[in-house]
């Protein structure tokens, strides 16, 4: 194992565990991060999908009640009350993990084929286009009128999932278009969080399947980088979800959008020079 691999590693774990839940798209700038340092466009996507398995982990520890309470409303769970009471979260998670793999599996094969063919010039023109798109979303759902809306419907499973599913791109943040539609669906902004952080876990843990499996082992990386990178994005993920929410629950959700809003923004015009 390199120095300098491991250097890398530890650096995409940080980047990881700050983006994964900002409007900023982690896999997009983590797959720029790791072009710039030398990785193929094609391995950057593969190991942008891989590493969200330690946010995975920061989110199912985070919500851990929460996932307590949907394993125990699996045995009762009936179709005819799929979404009321203790059912609503589990049928959420599943509908919408359905939706996001109809949707994510073609767009992936398709994104891992372009990255391969494309220069990496390009690919990372390509990311900053998406990132800017990215910004723009989550600047206009600012302007949507916040509701007060917490138990998600089979409509609403469907509508998130699917925007989960074209997040696989990089560029497109999993978390923003996830958390917008849910805004837009008039949620109340903190139940907004907690179902696109929820709804994260299965995701992710697809992602990273998919990607093992199509590159017939760990993508590009050792064991050693690969673990240090997975515990590091943990533990940084796991800090940046509470602080997130925290300020979620204390700050006015206007002053909240602005800033991610501008975060996503000012991520996208950067990369939009840089390229």
């Amino acid at each position: 194992m390199r120095y300098a691999d491991l250097v890398v590693a530890i650096l995409a774990g940080i980047v990881q565990g700050i983006v994964e839940w900002l409007p900023v798209s982690s896999q997009g700038n983590l797959a720029l991060f790791l072009t710039f340092a030398g990785t193929e466009p094609d391995a950057a996507l593969q190991l942008a999908l891989f590493l969200q398995v330690g946010t995975t982990l920061s989110a199912a520890t985070y919500y851990r009640d929460d996932i307590a309470t949907a394993v125990r409303a699996v045995p009762g769970w009936r179709p005819d009350r799929a979404y009321a009471g203790a059912n609503a979260i589990p049928s959420y998670v599943v509908v919408a993990s359905l939706a996001t793999g109809l949707v994510g599996i073609p767009l992936y094969v398709y994104a891992v084929d372009l990255a391969g063919r494309l220069a990496g010039g390009v690919f990372i023109a390509v990311i900053g286009v998406l990132l800017v798109l990215t910004g723009a979303l989550q600047l206009v759902s600012e302007s949507v009128s916040m509701g007060i809306r917490e138990e998600p419907t089979l409509l609403d499973s469907v509508l998130v999932g699917a925007v989960q599913g074209v997040a696989i791109l990089p560029g497109i943040s999993r978390s923003g278009v996830t958390t917008s539609a849910l805004l837009f669906r008039s949620y109340d902004p903190p139940a907004a969080f907690r179902l696109s952080f929820l709804l994260s876990i299965p995701a992710s843990l697809g992602a990273a399947a998919l990607t093992v499996a199509g590159a017939g082992g760990l993508p590009g990386i050792e064991p050693g980088p690969a673990a240090a990178a997975l515990g590091i994005s943990a533990v940084v993920g796991y800090v940046t979800i509470d602080a997130l929410m925290r300020v979620v629950d204390r700050v006015p959700f206007w002053v909240v959008c602005f800033g991610l809003g501008g975060l996503a923004i000012v991520g996208g015009g950067v990369v939009s020079v840089v390229v």
